[in-house]
């Protein structure tokens, strides 16, 4: 079935096509005006230096003029840029040590003459080095300039007007130099220090001048956001990259600092009068970083829309906030930044806008994150009731959290949960009223000109909307992909579930709802996100965000629940079967795969949680409940052969095979019941085994399952001679190995003659290892030792594999005191030695190795 895509989807990839069909023919008649160019025949007249080689010029080099002479770079100037710098460093220091030192030893008029005569020069003979070429000369002495007219300040404070403050006669003094080296900046254009150096002592003015004042907090503000407004305007039309990144680097800081004291105003004031004088100081910062978005780059237009969007937004929340108890001001600041939303319609260039919205996301996603606290700590919570389950049900939900977090002053939690939620809700049940509204600020920018929607006829994406468009940003190879309409309105509703469901298990806990309520209440919250899961992936459609959320947290509200219900034996009754029919049923009527798995999966867990509760009821030790719980693994595999090769059967079985680790796991302390749960699940194993396609992995546990069952049984029985009950099993087993053999010769010897020796040899080495007496070590031997050498005449792999593991481990439990005792008596050094040395060895034959290695594989491979 071909795919016809929305007209709009369709009318901008078919602009995009032809966006990039114009570059390409512009490209190719730039190229060709070009080589029309070099193959004309020179003029008789052709300039000196006339260069052939321009012809073979690179492909997408921009096009030359006839007779264009590519400059050469010229030679570094390391060394002189080094002698310039220490030069001026050394004048630097001279002039320090002449003010600090030699200055009171002349008199005023002395004084006078040497600042005056000194600084001129330095500040005139850059003038007289430009027109020389001599730049980089130039740049020293203007940098011995500055270092002078900051001594002469220093100088003049300290002699003419001792008296003054310093704070005062330091703003003075950096307004003065401010102007002075802005005018000489401008006088001699191409200096590179002396603007930059400006704008930093620009920087010190007012708010030096607010301190000397003794001004309040406010004013500091107000002095630090004009500095911030006049590097601004700085950084937007100041001359030169060095002027501009020196006003953007000292308006953020300044910037920063305006906001933070606006902020710490608002709130700390005392009530909504206090906070209207700070909330106007960020208005205006918000306003003045706004005004400097619209005319910014894109990345800066960015950065500052966000910064206007959580200034307005603390200005805005503050006042309402300050009238508001500590548990309900989180909710003033939300409602402002959800209110950054309008900014859409509003008639904002795209990227400040862009900003804003994301100032918006991140006060909602600063809201959701106070609210996590709480709503951990009612999920993780009933953790600590694992300690003393059925002690008896609490009298309130929050007595069964047994959390000490403030309450009072979280009320606003799930109201803010519920209200991001409703919000993200709507959004995903209207959201082609959503695309329409955000189409401006999603559609993608031109290929050429760069800006939204504009430029000439055809340009890249000039109208292609958000809703359903999935594709480039922009054309060329390093544009980025953007999420479709569809994700991100799954993301929208999937937000919307998830914080929908914290809001109500907060609401539960912050009301402080009776126990039994509050169980009831998660159980019923439960079957609500399982019926949403169900629901989504129903008909065969896969799963979708949605969908997925509502089985992540019905997964995780079902954990929570069912921990909360072991405070009441009733509780974890009802709540676990109550869990375990819910999640069957989901699993009956999911319609994809891995949610149906899922859904099985959990109700064979709350099913054998509840065999373990039946145990408990009846008073059985731990070692007494293992059988019981046996009884869902015996379920899971009737249930396998009955649903065979389905999809869901594999996990099913496997989380029945955990239940039935679980129930060996406690009848360990007890070993006759364990070698009894051993056998139990011995026969489960084989029962699985009946089907085709589990025997090659069931038939071996199960016969691994009743030899160690064996095994323990014998040691529960304190058999010191195992042989006698193991060898009558061995024998015909050997026996039936070797008919097998006979009928089928492919048959291989694991099957055939594995289990039989398995049977005696393995007990009988791990009595062995422990027998102080030397006859049972050497008839163990002798009988691995035939066993080998038969395994290696018939090429039987089983046979050489286990005879040699136990001839072995025989040989080295008969080894092990004397080399212990060689051991003791070495030097402490030669064993790290000889090993080292070994290891070396091995390194430096290592491909040999490698090759034995893979021969002996291939030979037992060979065998059967």
């Amino acid at each position: 079935m071909e795919h016809v895509p929305p007209p709009a989807e369709e009318l901008a990839r078919l602009d995009r096509e032809l966006a990039e069909l114009d570059a390409r023919r512009a490209q190719l008649l730039t190229r060709r005006t070009w080589l029309l160019a070099a193959l004309r025949p020179p003029a008789p007249t052709a300039a000196p230096g006339w260069n052939p080689s321009g012809w073979g010029a690179p492909s997408g080099a921009p096009a030359q003029p006839w007779g264009y002479v590519p400059r050469q770079p010229s030679a570094p100037r390391g060394a002189q840029n080094v002698l310039l710098t220490l030069g001026g460093l050394l004048l630097t220091v001279a002039a320090v040590a002449f003010t600090l030192v030699s200055w009171g030893s002349m008199g005023i008029g002395g004084r006078s003459a040497v600042l005056a005569v000194v600084t001129l020069g330095a500040m005139a003979a850059p003038a007289v080095l430009l027109r020389r070429g001599l730049a980089a000369t130039a740049e020293a002495l203007a940098a011995l300039a500055l270092v002078l007219t900051l001594l002469d300040v220093y100088a003049v404070h300290a002699v003419a007007a001792p008296d003054t403050d310093g704070l005062g006669f330091t703003a003075v003094a950096s307004a003065v130099l401010a102007a002075l080296w802005t005018a000489y900046g401008l006088a001699l254009g191409k200096l590179r220090l002396p603007l930059p150096a400006a704008v930093v002592l620009a920087q010190w003015p007012l708010l030096f001048w607010a301190w000397a004042a003794g001004a309040p907090a406010p004013v500091v503000g107000w002095a630090l956001l004009a500095t911030a407004v006049l590097d601004g305007a700085i950084a937007l039309w100041g001359k030169g990259a060095g002027v501009r990144v020196t006003a953007c680097v000292g308006g953020s800081a300044m910037g920063f600092s305006a906001l933070m004291v606006g902020l710490a105003l608002s709130t700390t004031a005392s009530g909504p009068l206090g906070a209207v004088a700070p909330g106007v100081l960020l208005l205006a910062a918000a306003a003045a970083a706004l005004a400097g978005a619209w005319r910014a780059p894109k990345g800066f237009a960015r950065t500052g829309g966000v910064v206007a969007g959580l200034a307005a937004v603390a200005a805005v929340g503050g006042v309402p906030a300050s009238a508001l108890p500590d548990g309900w001001r989180v909710l003033a600041y939300l409602l402002c930044g959800l209110a950054l939303t309008g900014v859409v319609r509003a008639g904002v260039p795209r990227d400040a806008a862009r900003g804003v919205l994301a100032a918006s996301g991140a006060v909602v996603a600063g809201a959701l994150v106070w609210a996590l606290p709480p709503l951990a700590a009612v999920l993780l919570g009933p953790v600590t009731l694992l300690s003393d389950v059925w002690a008896g049900s609490p009298e309130g939900f929050r007595s069964a959290l047994g959390s000490t977090l403030p309450w009072a002053e979280l009320a606003a939690a799930p109201v803010v949960l519920a209200l991001v939620a409703g919000l993200l809700g709507a959004a995903y049940r209207w959201w082609p009223a959503v695309v329409r509204i955000a189409a401006p600020l999603a559609a993608p920018r031109t290929a050429d000109t760069g800006t939204p929607g504009a430029g000439a006829p055809g340009a890249a994406g000039a109208a292609a909307p958000w809703p359903g468009w999935s594709g480039w940003s922009g054309a060329g190879a390093g544009a980025r992909k953007r999420p479709s309409s569809a994700t991100l309105r799954g993301v929208a509703g999937a937000g919307a579930v998830a914080l929908g469901w914290g809001a109500f298990l907060l609401a539960g806990a912050l009301l402080d709802v009776p126990y039994a309520l509050a169980v009831a209440g998660e159980t019923a919250l439960v079957g609500g996100l399982l019926a949403l899961a169900v629901r989504g992936t129903g008909g065969g459609r896969g799963a979708t965000a949605v969908p997925v959320t509502a089985l992540v947290a019905a997964v995780a509200g079902a954990v929570s629940v069912g921990v909360l219900a072991l405070a009441s034996e009733g509780a974890s009754y009802a709540v676990f079967g109550a869990l375990a029919a819910l999640f069957a049923g989901a699993a009956v009527r999911a319609g994809a795969e891995v949610p149906r798995a899922v859904f099985a999966v959990a109700a064979v867990v709350w099913g054998t949680v509840l065999t373990g509760l039946a145990g408990r009821s009846l008073g059985l030790a731990p070692q007494e409940t293992a059988p019981l719980v046996l009884v869902v693994p015996a379920l899971t595999v009737l249930l396998g052969a009955r649903l065979r090769r389905n999809p869901v059967a594999l996990p099913v079985e496997l989380t029945g095979a955990l239940g039935a680790l679980v129930a060996v796991g406690l009848a360990v302390s007890d070993t006759p019941f364990l070698a009894l749960v051993l056998a139990l699940c011995g026969v489960l194993a084989a029962g699985a085994a009946v089907r085709p396609e589990r025997r090659p992995v069931a038939g071996y546990l199960a016969a691994a399952l009743f030899v160690l069952a064996t095994w323990v049984r014998l040691a529960a029985s304190e058999v010191s001679f195992p042989e006698a009950y193991t060898l009558p099993v061995t024998v015909p087993a050997l026996v039936v190995g070797v008919l097998r053999r006979r009928r089928d010769p492919e048959a291989s010897s694991w099957t055939a003659y594995g289990p039989g020796l398995a049977a005696t040899l393995l007990p009988s080495m791990a009595v062995a290892w422990t027998d102080t007496d030397w006859l049972r070590p050497l008839l163990l031997g002798v009988a691995a030792l035939v066993i080998t050498l038969l395994g290696a005449r018939y090429r039987l792999q089983a046979l050489l594999l286990l005879g040699g593991a136990v001839l072995a481990l025989d040989g080295l439990h008969e080894l092990a005191p004397y080399v212990v005792q060689v051991a003791g008596a070495l030097p402490r050094w030669l064993p790290p030695a000889l090993a080292g040395l070994l290891l070396l060895v091995v390194g430096a034959t290592y491909e040999q190795r490698l090759r034995d290695a893979r021969r002996l594989r291939d030979v037992l491979g060979r065998m059967r």
